[in-house]
């Protein structure tokens, strides 16, 4: 049988393609997939324990069965058209505009979470950087932490919207916007819908500086994503 494999992040520089095709036996699990490029991509193992596997755009184990034609990726750990409550624009984000969207009568606050591009990362120089996503997926999952927010926080409404592409110093890569009839509410779900995105929306950050560009160290998967080998240790899920 034959399913389709897609690369994210760095590890779309270490294959050094976005995605192929690849042949397997019939009843092949996620696990097999793996193997495979770590046979044919060594430098692979370095990142094996905290890489994350969807099947047709959910989370998927090490023993999950493939089907012909199924959509296997890999995902590094993650730096996050348009939905009900989530977007992935290229263009710049228009903050005020989802602010005024937003805000309601009844709110008695409008909480506003801007991630903006910095001139630096640990003392060296940034140029520029770029984002690359997952895209249905990474909708999926912010539309799914828009709808748990709601529920978990009591909050009205929330906004979330993550840019792709080339952005320069400055510039806003990820909004949130909560609005609420009370303050607390509307801060501690903005704290944890960034939070929970920047661990688990498979959005990708390369920084680029003067002496060169590397992809952003992601955050450890949760615990309760299945890992593609499987769920490590908490030693090994720490960075």
């Amino acid at each position: 049988m034959r399913v389709r494999v897609l690369f994210f992040g760095v590890l779309k520089d270490l294959v050094g393609r976005t995605g192929e095709l690849l042949e397997l036996p019939e009843g092949a699990v996620v696990r097999e997939v793996l193997s495979h490029y770590l046979s044919e991509v060594p430098r692979m193992r370095e990142a094996v324990a905290s890489i994350a596997v969807a099947v047709n755009q959910e989370y998927a184990g090490a023993e999950t069965v493939l089907r012909s034609d199924d959509e296997v990726a890999l995902l590094p750990p993650v730096s996050g058209g348009l939905g009900k409550a989530a977007s992935i624009v290229r263009d710049t984000i228009d903050t005020q505009g989802v602010l005024a969207r937003i805000k309601r009568g009844e709110d008695g606050a409008a909480v506003v979470f801007e991630g903006v591009v910095r001139n630096q990362t640990r003392g060296r120089r940034t140029l520029h950087l770029e984002y690359e996503a997952y895209e249905e997926m990474a909708l999926d999952q912010m539309e799914g932490l828009a709808e748990q927010a709601l529920k978990q926080f009591q909050v009205r409404e929330v906004a979330l919207v993550h840019r792709l592409g080339r952005l320069e110093i400055g510039e806003t890569s990820v909004l949130i916007v909560v609005g609420s009839a009370h303050r607390a509410a509307a801060f501690d779900a903005c704290r944890w819908l960034i939070d929970t995105l920047k661990r688990t929306v498979p959005i990708w950050k390369k920084e680029y500086f003067e002496d060169g560009a590397v992809w952003a160290d992601g955050e450890a998967f949760p615990e309760e994503i299945p890992r593609a080998q499987g769920s490590p240790g908490r030693e090994g899920a720490s960075k």
